[in-house]
């Protein structure tokens, strides 16, 4: 057994989220949060953690983190949980983060996220988009509407990711989880390809480029439910980052196109619970509604406060709202939710109560 498993186990058995491997420090995992150190375990010299780091790697990725100086990959150990693993070089040697991928999909329910969420689920096509920053849980949501997609509808559903994560059963739809590196060589022909492989929902790990994103805004024009992800924290914060990515002489048309496929952003925060053991998710929410599409035409970005608040009824929400109601029911503290509001006065009078 790889001297790693050890570590991956304990990770699991703490109910921990990352394996953190530093040379010169002993190995920690971050719980609830924190980061704590593994208990028995002395500091890893360079030479011990080279050593625990390739026994779990082919011998071609590794001469590849070797010369390149990164590495992802997914890793799998049976009957406890999968792994995405990150290797790099950094100034006092060799690093490793591990994040833990359960082995068993959590439900929406199991995950608490506001029902508005499950919709999703349920859409036939558009653009769909997880958002938020590292370690927000963004992949785990979706794989959780995946999930409801997969027991509720006979669909043709395609992943493109970097590494592959979840692994899904089939249950009443038919899956093709394609790895890029492995089965494919880009995001940007991997999608390409799933648009004429009779896909209907198609799952995009992480719109890095522009290639990625025009060619997801397309297959959502053609009528494909996509789901893909991005590293912003509001509903208008991604319109502008979709727009941005493209250059000046050509935003106008995206607005027009991204106007017309656009059904959903949720953005997504992860907190601390107030009582310290576990983790909640807070979620601004957007849904399309027929004052959207005009609003990103003209650049009016500021309005999509407006319609969310608008569109409460129908599940909307903002992400100050969503903190509020946190804080409200005690589920997290008043100083979490002033640390992560856009509007920080409105929760001041908190912090003094």
């Amino acid at each position: 057994m790889a001297r790693l498993h050890e570590l991956f186990i304990y990770l699991r058995d703490q109910g921990g989220s990352d394996l953190h491997l530093v040379s010169g420090l002993e190995p920690r995992v971050r719980r609830n949060g924190h980061l704590e150190a593994v208990p028995g375990w002395d500091p890893l010299l360079t030479d011990d953690l080279a050593s625990l780091l390739e026994e779990i790697v082919p011998e071609d990725r590794w001469a590849s983190f070797l010369a390149e100086g990164d590495l992802d990959f997914a890793y799998g150990l049976d009957d406890v949980a999968r792994y995405r693993g990150n290797y790099l070089k950094q100034e006092q040697g060799l690093s490793a983060v591990f994040r833990i991928i359960p082995q068993r999909i959590l439900t929406l329910e199991e995950l608490k996220v506001t029902p508005a969420i499950e919709r999703l689920a349920h859409l036939k096509n558009g653009l769909v988009l997880v958002t938020g920053p590292t370690g927000s849980g963004k992949s785990t949501t979706l794989a959780a509407i995946i999930d409801r997609i997969n027991r509720t509808h006979r669909r043709h559903i395609v992943t493109i990711e970097d590494p592959i994560e979840f692994v899904h059963s089939e249950i009443e739809c038919v899956f093709s989880q394609r790895e890029v590196g492995r089965d494919t060589q880009s995001f940007g022909n991997a999608l390409k390809a799933a648009i004429r492989q009779d896909a209907d929902v198609i799952l995009v790990g992480e719109m890095r480029d522009q290639e990625t994103i025009a060619l997801a805004i397309t297959a959502a024009e053609m009528g494909t439910l996509v789901f893909g992800t991005l590293h912003t924290n509001s509903a208008a914060n991604t319109i502008d980052r979709l727009i941005d990515a493209f250059p000046a002489e050509q935003q106008a048309q995206i607005r027009t196109t991204l106007s017309e496929s656009l059904a959903a952003i949720v953005a997504q925060l992860l907190l601390r619970t107030a009582d310290g053991n576990g983790r909640v998710a807070a979620n601004e929410i957007l849904f399309k509604t027929s004052g959207l599409p005009n609003v990103i035409r003209e650049g009016n970005t500021p309005m999509i406060r407006s319609i969310i608040q608008g569109g409460r009824r129908e599940g909307m929400q903002l992400m100050d709202d969503a903190l509020t109601d946190l804080m409200q029911r005690g589920i997290i503290t008043p100083r979490d939710a002033y640390q992560k509001a856009a509007e920080k006065q409105n929760f001041e009078a908190f912090l003094e109560s």
